[in-house]
């Protein structure tokens, strides 16, 4: 057995079989304890969010937290964003020029202070809204000079942050910073916000049998050797996907 890095997004993916979540975080515990694998978790949810989860879930500690979007990243259990990922995100992100653009548009409303972060403005913006809101707030950013992107999901949910930014390029930059080859590293996820991770590149890609439409749709229109369709959901399904490239017993 060798060392790999483990990616995973947490709601309905590591998170929604308690059982089986017991059973994949003591072995990715024992086997992160003999053979020096990584564990970490990528999710949409803010610190804040995420500090719940973890609480309520008794989850693991992770080697390294990508939340928000993607927009920090947290090593080592350290309560400050990583340095390195935060410089590489700066480059055509000014806050101030989203706020002052964004408040031409009486449609949106800001979501609470912990879902806002240095690189992430976050809105709640009706679905009949968006039609109209979406293009021409992009194209006042995109002529303000700054290199963002939209994310609107949920049919409610708005976060404007920076175009580097998703869970894919956050998983790229870990697996660069700690030397893992696409061959050694697996990603897990069960929506549309996870298809960053298994489009990245040639990393292996375990989707649950839970996974939402959205995401099975984009798997069958772009079929991948190194990704599985796991038939189990959740926790049991990335065990399955697991044995299935060999990489734990």
């Amino acid at each position: 057995m060798q060392p790999f890095m483990f990616v995973t997004d947490l709601d309905n993916t590591f998170v929604g079989d308690d059982q089986a979540l017991v059973e994949l975080s003591q072995k990715l515990s024992q086997h992160r304890q003999e053979y020096g694998t990584k564990i970490v978790y990528a999710t949409g949810r803010s610190l804040f969010l995420y500090q719940e989860l973890k609480e309520s879930k008794n989850l693991l500690d992770p080697d390294a937290l990508v939340v928000a979007v993607g927009t920090e990243i947290y090593l080592n259990g350290s309560q400050v964003p990583d340095s390195h990922w935060s410089e590489k995100l700066s480059a055509g992100w000014n806050k101030e020029v989203v706020l002052s653009t964004t408040a031409d548009f009486p449609e949106l409303v800001p979501q609470p202070d912990s879902e806002q972060g240095a690189f992430k403005v976050s809105f709640f913006l009706k679905e009949a809204d968006s039609a109209k809101v979406l293009p021409q707030l992009e194209s006042k950013l995109k002529t303000a000079g700054l290199d963002i992107k939209l994310i609107y999901s949920s049919g409610i949910d708005l976060d404007i942050v920076p175009i580097s930014s998703d869970k894919g390029q956050a998983m790229q930059f870990l697996r660069q910073k700690w030397n893992f080859v696409a061959e050694r590293t697996v990603a897990c996820g069960d929506s549309g916000n996870d298809i960053a991770l298994f489009a990245a590149g040639e990393e292996r890609g375990i989707i649950v049998g839970n996974a939402r439409p959205e995401l099975l749709e984009w798997h069958h229109d772009n079929p991948r050797e190194h990704r599985y369709l796991a038939k189990d959901v959740c926790a049991g399904g990335i065990l399955e996907g697991l044995k299935y490239f060999g990489l734990m017993e």
